[in-house]
């Protein structure tokens, strides 16, 4: 897919980070946006910066984790603007610490919106982009974490790598049906300054947790906030390397080159059969 103008782009997580800017890149480029988020009051500010700037654009309250509102998500897109050529399945939440120590609500709550969210964005719109027979393309945005294992992120890791397989197995499964027309890339960002570390800013009461955080949710927490805050490519960096691989049509999505050596170290434990090696032991990019 390498024309936009006119086109219409749906966008999860599009009341912060890279999702907003993915907003005012499409806007930029002249494509119609459907733009949605769970914060209400993000959302608005996102909607109104494309519309100053010139842009189209709606604004919907979804939970991506709930399948029904993915669905109304879809009938929104299709009301307002008959069709959808470029997905963002972009929103994403975390949480850190030990494993043993994640509780069952913090599982419920990363994987629900950062796997299921992906998982229902593509059944809601996938058919929508089969039935359309034109050029269309989905980025589910997925992290460095999903090609890493490193110590106390297991919940948000074990996530991101079920995003990374998913999206792998989407690709094989439209060149399988056929469908030439439908391009697929995978964003594997590291560190950039978004609101990742304040995620739980939106974690559902339903999902809140009654016990404080421990000693390793405080030190994962810190590092993170560390880490993201430090990063030297901003999320309009990557909005515009992301808007880039659809272009060309690229699948991998690598924003952040200096990953790669701890990728290819893990590759080789697997391949040699060797223990894991922490991949916070290279030098961290930025």
């Amino acid at each position: 897919m390498d024309r936009f103008e006119g086109k219409v782009a749906v966008i999860t997580g599009a009341g912060s980070g890279f999702g907003r800017e993915f907003a005012i890149q499409g806007a930029a480029l002249g494509m119609k946006l459907v733009l949605a988020d769970l914060d209400t009051a993000g959302l608005v500010a996102t909607v109104d910066a494309v519309r100053a700037a010139g842009g189209e654009a709606i604004g919907v309250t979804t939970d991506v984790s709930e399948a029904a509102q993915m669905d109304a998500l879809a009938k929104a897109s299709l009301d307002t603007y008959g069709g959808v050529h470029l997905l963002f399945n972009n929103a994403g939440v975390g949480a850190g610490g030990f494993v043993w120590e994640n509780s069952a609500n913090d599982w419920q709550w990363v994987f629900g919106v950062n796997v299921m969210g992906v998982a229902n964005g593509l059944r809601a719109f996938v058919p929508v982009m089969l039935a359309q027979n034109e050029p269309a393309h989905i980025v589910n945005t997925a992290s460095v974490a999903g090609l890493l294992a490193a110590p106390a992120m297991g919940v948000y890791s074990a996530s991101k790598h079920a995003v990374v397989a998913l999206t792998e197995t989407l690709y094989h499964d439209l060149r399988l049906a056929g469908a030439s027309l439908v391009g697929v890339s995978l964003l594997c960002p590291a560190f950039v300054p978004t609101g990742i570390a304040d995620a739980e800013r939106s974690r559902p009461e339903t999902l809140a947790n009654a016990a404080p955080h421990t000693a390793s949710q405080k030190l994962a927490a810190r590092q993170l906030t560390r880490a993201v805050e430090g990063g030297r490519l901003s999320a309009r960096d990557i909005a515009r390397l992301t808007f880039d691989a659809v272009r060309e049509g690229r699948f991998y999505v690598i924003t952040h080159p200096a990953i790669m050596p701890s990728v290819q170290l893990r590759l080789d434990d697997i391949a040699q059969l060797r223990n894991p090696t922490d991949p916070m032991s290279l030098k961290r990019p930025r």
